[in-house]
């Protein structure tokens, strides 16, 4: 699901994957080495230029996979990705954003800028490199501004999966997008009103008429956790954003996957159009798939995944 539907009815919202930790305590003579210990920052927690603490999940070993979850979801929305990746030799990263799961929710920072900066603190905390950045829905933006503001250093590789458009508002230059004014009657009649109950009116189009109802019980439920202020202030974000000229300037390879039922942000305002921006994306459609493809396409999913990030 997500909050930048082009008809407030119809919109579905995103998600991200929860990660855990899990450090095996060494035995007596015969265990096996411990892994290196985390550096001092990490363990105490990964802390954003003003001071808002971010909770991460990092599993298993080998190159690192970093996943953000869309609007409203957190990183426990990546829990089919990074349970079964991490056992196929990759170390999977997720972390809450600012508001939702188990992060702080301050009441500021809901800007592209500082989300930027939030995944810079991941990165630099953790000291990663050669990262395969993983981001469903809004968090394209999210990593599309890190990529602009901070720079590919620590980055190979990027994976879009399902992103929205590139500029969501109708601007003179862009003619195609909505009136900015409908963005904003969704979050003052819908968000600030009843969302549980848009949550389960959306349900269905960000899935498919198979996905069992625990699922679909399990994804609300996530998402009901997210901060309210979090909720408005992404959206309001995420919709005013252009990202156009900033596409332009990736440089890395860039995968993006997007299914052709994507009642969200459909493909062809969305996953064509950053193919087309992005000087090194490549393009894959699953047929089919909805705007959920993490919880309706695990296993091909997966398999594209382990192949991006193992190439």
């Amino acid at each position: 699901m997500t909050a930048l539907a082009h008809q407030p009815s119809r919109r579905t919202l995103t998600l991200l994957t929860g990660l855990g930790a899990a450090l095996t305590a060494a035995g007596p003579s015969t265990a096996a080495p411990r892994p290196a210990p985390a550096p001092a920052a990490a363990r105490s927690g990964i802390v954003a230029r003003d001071g808002a603490r971010l909770f991460h999940r990092d599993w298993g070993e080998g190159r690192p996979v970093v996943f953000l979850a869309g609007w409203g979801l957190p990183s426990e929305a990546w829990a089919y990705q990074a349970a079964a990746l991490s056992d196929q030799g990759l170390r999977c990263i997720a972390y809450d954003r600012r508001g939702h799961g188990r992060s702080d929710a301050p009441g500021r920072g809901y800007d592209y800028d500082t989300l930027a900066d939030d995944l810079a603190a991941v990165l630099d905390t953790l000291d990663l490199k050669d990262v395969v950045l993983v981001g469903h829905s809004m968090a394209g933006g999210e990593i599309t501004r890190y990529l602009t503001r901070h720079g590919d250093a620590r980055i190979a590789k990027v994976l879009l999966l399902a992103p929205m458009g590139p500029c969501p508002a109708r601007r003179p230059d862009n003619p195609d997008g909505l009136d900015p004014a409908m963005f904003e009657q969704f979050r003052q009649n819908v968000l600030l009103r009843d969302y549980p109950r848009w949550l389960e009116t959306n349900s269905g189009p960000f899935l498919t008429p198979t996905t069992s109802p625990e699922m679909k019980d399990w994804i609300r439920g996530m998402m009901l956790g997210t901060s309210m202020k979090a909720l408005v202030e992404c959206n309001r974000s995420a919709t005013a954003m252009d990202l156009r000229a900033e596409l332009k300037t990736i440089r890395i390879p860039t995968l993006i996957i997007q299914g052709d039922r994507d009642a969200s942000t459909p493909l062809e305002v969305s996953g064509r159009r950053y193919a087309a921006l992005v000087p090194a994306a490549r393009l894959i459609v699953y047929e089919g798939a909805p705007h959920g493809l993490m919880f309706t396409h695990i296993e091909r999913l997966n398999a594209d995944i382990l192949a991006f990030a193992q190439s």
